[in-house]
């Protein structure tokens, strides 16, 4: 069962301890039954009143406990729960019926047909609640619970009460036609037929007990329910089998039984929203504190960062004159090469001074990784199609590029930091001249897409070596490279910087390839980045110059 059903009673499964609670009510309720019934028959005074009060009692309990139970339903669209619901609907709507058809409450006969009427509504309303609670049982499922069609749950809930109504109104035409053709009551006393109707009732709630007992596992509401059945079999025992006569002891106390039984699920279900209340405002605490222990986390994370940064970039800055020193004193000895005693000193010392020019460039990198963490952003709108045009023109120089057949298309407008997008772009182009060179017809296009949340992205594609996907993540880790300084030069912190400034722009960076089919860099920028109205920058096919 996933956490975000177990909080409902009905799909929560019954602990120890609620069993135990259902078998000490069921223990007792069975005692004061036995000690109740051999006494059902002795007259009491009759109170007039203890009818309506009682009957109005049940129908508020009826009816608070249906619209808590549809409160369920229409959270878990679970059939079983629209029909236990609509039981407390018919018990509620029969308590109604019943109550004014009792003769004498309001006129000498009632206003439904008289005291035989009243009888054969007690016990379709007896007999028709353990119905509906049987075709709970039916339609509850093990695991999910949840219908196909959660669209529809709306008219499922309309068809339901519409015809549990209906049913209610069926009932009391029953209950008038069968007062008339087989009455139970002789006078205020009970007709011999009255306990064959009462003994089939009490079968019919036993049958819808035995299958809520057979139809596991079960829930909280399963448990109380088997509860309610029971207590409800002694509500009819006393009420209408072992009693004589209306105003008996049998009498009153088979209401207060009913009560009772129609009260059970309705406190539990308090009882278990007041517990589900405490845990939620404990639950939003421990969220509050977590979210207080993060923001203080991330307050410290981000002071690390930018210590981190700033001893990045004052140690980069301290060792570039190191370097550069001993990349000039390695220059003027090479110069005075007829000092040195073979070539290979003098091999060994070319590789000294590339070492570092590698080390200063490397340097220069980093100092430039830093900075960016540092800079502030400059936000306005930038043309991406005017910014590609100045990366491109950067690239004049390159041998390589010159060869490059360009495409370029339409490019939307975003916002944020010119500059910085500008050598993010530069970063991007050069990357794809670079590893696209090695073909005889190399070939590089940039356009603009929509990703899946609508955000604007800007696609740099070549047709170079590619690389394989698995190595994707590295790419844009600082001085992570996939080939060597001998194949492609360059120090590793070219695409490193484009995810930073992606980042600083609150967008993120993505690539993908195949290996020898070349490779596709997007920069996906946050959709409050583009402009509403799309300008671009077209161009066709640009030739090799």
């Amino acid at each position: 069962m996933s956490s975000s059903r177990a909080p409902f009673l009905s799909t929560l499964s019954a602990g120890r301890s609620q069993m135990r609670a259902a078998a000490a009510v069921v223990l007792l309720s069975f005692l004061l039954f036995l000690a109740a019934a051999p006494f059902a028959r002795t007259p009491l005074a009759p109170l007039p009143a203890f009818l309506p009060i009682y009957q109005s009692a049940l129908v508020v309990v009826d009816v608070i406990t249906m619209t808590l139970l549809l409160g369920q339903y229409a959270i878990l669209r679970s059939r079983g729960l629209l029909v236990l619901a609509c039981a407390y609907l018919f018990s509620a709507s029969m308590a109604a019926a019943h109550a004014v058809s009792f003769p004498g409450l309001f006129g000498p006969q009632g206003l439904l047909g008289g005291g035989q009427t009243t009888a054969w509504l007690y016990f379709l309303w007896h007999g028709g609640f353990p119905l509906f609670v049987g075709g709970y049982a039916l339609l509850k499922k093990r695991g999910s619970d949840r219908t196909a069609d959660a669209a529809s749950w709306r008219g499922e809930l309309m068809a339901g009460i519409g015809l549990t109504l209906a049913v209610v109104a069926i009932a009391v035409g029953l209950a008038q036609q069968a007062g008339r053709e087989l009455p139970l009551m002789a006078g205020s006393a009970d007709g011999w037929a009255k306990a064959v109707v009462a003994t089939i009732t009490w079968g019919v709630g036993a049958i819808a007990l035995g299958i809520l007992l057979l139809r596991g596992p079960h829930s909280v509401i399963d448990l109380w329910l088997m509860v309610v059945l029971c207590v409800w079999a002694a509500d009819t025992a006393l009420a209408a089998v072992f009693n004589g006569a209306r105003y008996d002891l049998g009498w009153y106390l088979g209401r207060v039984y009913g009560l009772a039984a129609s009260s059970f699920v309705l406190a539990v279900m308090l009882l278990e929203n007041s517990m589900l209340y405490a845990r939620l405002v404990e639950a939003n605490e421990a969220q509050r504190r977590r979210a207080a222990e993060l923001h203080r986390l991330s307050t410290k994370l981000e002071a690390a960062n930018r210590d981190l940064d700033a001893f990045a970039g004052g140690l980069a800055h301290d060792l570039q004159q190191p370097i550069t020193t001993i990349g000039a004193f390695a220059q003027v000895i090479q110069r005075q090469s007829g000092h040195l005693h073979s070539a290979k000193d003098a091999s060994h010392l070319q590789r000294i001074i590339l070492a570092a020019g590698m080390a200063h460039r490397m340097i220069r990198s980093l100092l430039e990784f830093a900075r960016l963490g540092e800079r502030r952003v400059e936000s306005s709108m930038v043309d991406l199609g005017t910014l590609v045009d100045e990366a491109r023109h950067t690239l004049a120089d390159d041998a390589d590029a010159a060869r490059i057949a360009w495409t370029i298309g339409p490019l939307p407008v975003v916002r944020g930091d010119a500059s910085l997008l500008l050598l993010a772009v530069v970063n991007l182009l050069s990357n794809a001249v670079k590893y696209s060179r090695v073909r005889d017809e190399p070939r590089i296009r940039v356009d603009a897409v929509e990703d899946e949340s609508g955000n604007p992205c800007l696609r740099v594609g070549d047709n170079g070596i590619g690389f394989e996907m698995k190595e994707a993540g590295r790419l844009f880790r600082p001085f992570e490279r996939l080939h060597t300084d001998v194949a492609f030069e360059g120090t590793g912190m070219g695409l490193a910087n484009v995810r930073r400034i992606m980042e600083r722009h609150g967008g993120t960076v993505r690539a993908e390839s195949t290996p020898g089919q070349g490779a596709t860099f997007t920069l996906v920028f946050a959709r409050a980045a583009a402009e509403d109205a799309d300008v671009g920058h077209e161009s066709g096919a640009l030739p090799v110059s």
